[in-house]
């Protein structure tokens, strides 16, 4: 299971980079580059409370693989765009969508399926490793895109990732644990209902998903606007939009490793929030910078805090969360976090213009310092977990 989410990764993250390249190229524009990520997560915005509930209905390993045969088409179908030379913007942003809208449900999936592999003790550290999977994926797979890109053209960057996939549907044909939901009457809104209550009930969480939405949307813009400042601060080619993406998956390994050393830590939400400062220094200081090597070293810091909060805080989450609630508690969770990204990319697409990357990077930043330290000083329900 492990291998495959790792070799689906690092095929999207090829395709990341070529699809980022190749919207650029074919627009000039960045508030269509943000648009194209906006559009891919605006799906899990819409849909991600449904998927949760649909992982609480049926049986999550197919939710599973449904998810993974439409990502795989998606690509497969933007590799004959770009092949026959017909590729447009508005079916690269279609497409983006309909991947989005397959995540919408295979993620809750997902996050419900990885805490039946593992012992509650043992949470943090599954957490831990499966955020090393991705951000391996965010070093290989940047990389690898960046040579398929440059020798072989973008096709090969979107074939590739549909031929990834093949990876994680025969790990799930082969998973042997099944989750067997419940048999209910309910209607889907009252099983939502029920997802609101139990997090409602517990002081915390409600903080952790506020928490969870504000990083996203003041974070993740980062890594999605590197390409502006590869070729528009530095006058860099997408060798040096793979390698910022690289340096900076670098750094997210090695926060998932220490999050995964450190273990069922206490005081988990201190630390959180302690790297969610260092995160928006982090950001801030690259946004300044007018060398190269320096932003190297920012990227990787910057890297290793986020990964390292994000880590924390799912750790949190699922800590809270009961099993027969954990699909829709974390389509809520999902729907926070990943809902504050297509937000921030498509607010920062309209801001770059007016103010240029570095200004409103160094703002999101700051904003995030503010963040943890109204969470860590008057807030303090999540510094206290």
């Amino acid at each position: 299971m492990w291998f495959g989410a790792c070799t689906s990764s690092i095929g999207t993250w090829m395709q990341i980079v070529a699809q980022s390249w190749l919207v650029y190229k074919l627009s000039n524009s960045a508030f269509l580059l943000g648009l194209d990520t906006f559009l891919g997560g605006l799906p899990i915005f819409l849909f991600s409370l449904f998927g949760g509930v649909v992982a609480d209905r049926f049986e999550r390993r197919r939710v599973l693989l449904a998810s993974q045969w439409i990502q795989m088409a998606s690509a497969f179908i933007l590799t004959l765009l770009v092949v026959f030379d017909v590729v447009r913007i508005w079916q690269i942003l279609c497409l983006s969508f309909i991947t989005g809208f397959a995540q919408a449900f295979g993620g809750p999936a997902y996050q419900a399926l990885i805490p039946t592999l593992v012992e509650k003790e043992d949470m943090p550290n599954a957490i831990a490793l499966n955020s090393i999977q991705f951000n391996i994926a965010t070093v290989i797979g940047p990389s690898l895109g960046g040579v398929a890109l440059v020798k072989l053209g973008d096709a090969w960057c979107f074939a590739l990732n549909g031929l990834s996939f093949l990876a994680p549907i025969v790990s799930l044909f082969l998973l042997q644990i099944r989750f067997i939901p419940q048999p209910t009457t309910e209607s889907i809104f009252t099983s939502m209902k029920e997802g609101f209550r139990f997090i409602r009930k517990q002081g915390a969480m409600e903080a952790l998903i506020v928490l969870s939405f504000c990083m996203t949307l003041l974070g993740t813009p980062f890594r999605t606007f590197l390409i502006v400042f590869a070729r528009d601060i530095f006058h860099k080619g997408p060798e040096t939009f793979t390698t910022f993406l690289s340096v900076m998956g670098v750094g997210s390994v090695c926060g998932a490793l220490t999050v995964a050393w450190m273990g069922n830590v206490r005081n988990k939400g201190r630390a959180a929030l302690t790297m969610l400062i260092c995160l928006g220094a982090g950001i801030a200081g690259f946004s300044l910078s007018t060398s190269l090597m320096a932003s190297y070293i920012l990227l990787f810091l910057s890297g290793a805090s986020m990964i390292g909060v994000f880590a924390m805080v799912n750790s949190l989450v699922q800590l809270i969360v009961t099993n027969e609630m954990r699909g829709r508690v974390m389509s809520v969770y999902n729907f926070a976090f990943r809902g504050g990204m297509p937000m921030g990319n498509l607010v920062m697409g309209w801001l770059v213009p007016l103010f240029t990357a570095p200004v409103v990077l160094a703002m999101n930043g700051a904003a995030l310092i503010i963040l943890a330290l109204y969470f860590l000083l008057v807030h303090r329900r999540i510094a206290t977990l």
